[in-house]
């Protein structure tokens, strides 16, 4: 069994693809599998693929719902203990990347480990140590993560609503999930692109961002700041003449405050 699945959502992705694949085929950690869920691209992407001549990369390409779709897909098609998650216009930082995670995850009891990546086009670092008041402002890269299989059965898998935050959603759940043990390793796991997804916002995560945030934390917050930012979110939505999520709000934030 390898150790991780590392799942690369694409489409149409031929002009950035080979860099990604390459910078995981020249990793000195070699017990791995690559899987490459592609939603039909129109260009070369998946002919770019079959140039490498390896069993560990494994293809699927059919229409999907979007790049958390193919994560999900990734994820029930992964066949390693740890899971990561690569964008297709993004790479490894270095050869030792996977070599080093593995290490400190086979000395250590967590179901999440993240580090922090490199932004390509403006060259500085972002990632460090996340608390419960940072996560509510600013997400964890997901090519910073890397996940045990086990946490979905606390998480779940993407929310498909958010086209493209899910994946802050998702971190959500698990930092504050109670069967989830998770650590920062202070190390260079990416360099990423800044021209992915999320980089266009989510407009409709945004709306449900402080609302989420209080319903996933629950008794993890004092009841005092739970309070406080629900009455920040309903006087918000208010305020944005967005009636319809005034019932979200009220629901979601009851069963939160009900978090003793």
């Amino acid at each position: 069994m390898p150790f991780f699945s590392i799942i690369i959502p694409t489409y149409n992705s031929a002009e950035t693809l080979s860099i990604a694949l390459d910078s995981i085929m020249q990793q000195n950690f070699t017990n791995f599998e690559v899987i490459v869920v592609d939603g039909s691209s129109k260009d070369d992407t998946l002919d770019i693929i079959t140039r490498y001549t390896d069993s560990r990369i494994k293809v699927w390409s059919e229409p999907d719902k979007g790049i958390y779709d193919a994560m999900n897909k990734g994820i029930k098609k992964a066949s390693a203990e740890w899971l990561y998650f690569l964008g297709s216009d993004d790479y490894l930082y270095d050869n030792n990347v996977l070599g080093d995670v593995a290490t400190f995850l086979k000395h250590n009891e967590y179901n999440v480990v993240y580090g922090k990546v490199q932004s390509e086009r403006f060259g500085g670092d972002y990632g460090e140590m996340f608390d419960a008041d940072k996560l509510l402002y600013e997400n964890i890269c997901h090519q910073a993560i890397f996940f045990h299989k086990n946490i979905y059965a606390f998480t779940g898998l993407f929310n498909l609503q958010y086209k493209a935050q899910a994946d802050w959603d998702h971190n959500m759940r698990w930092f504050f999930s109670g069967g989830v043990r998770h650590s920062y390793l202070n190390r260079h796991i990416a360099v990423y692109s800044d021209g992915g997804l999320s980089a266009a916002g989510d407009a409709l995560f945004e709306q449900h961002r402080i609302i989420n945030y209080v319903r996933h934390a629950g008794n993890k917050l004092p009841v005092k700041r739970r309070l406080q930012l629900l009455k920040y979110a309903w006087h918000s939505a208010r305020k944005q003449s967005k009636p319809g999520l005034l019932p979200y709000i009220l629901k979601t934030g009851f069963t939160a405050l009900l978090q003793w």
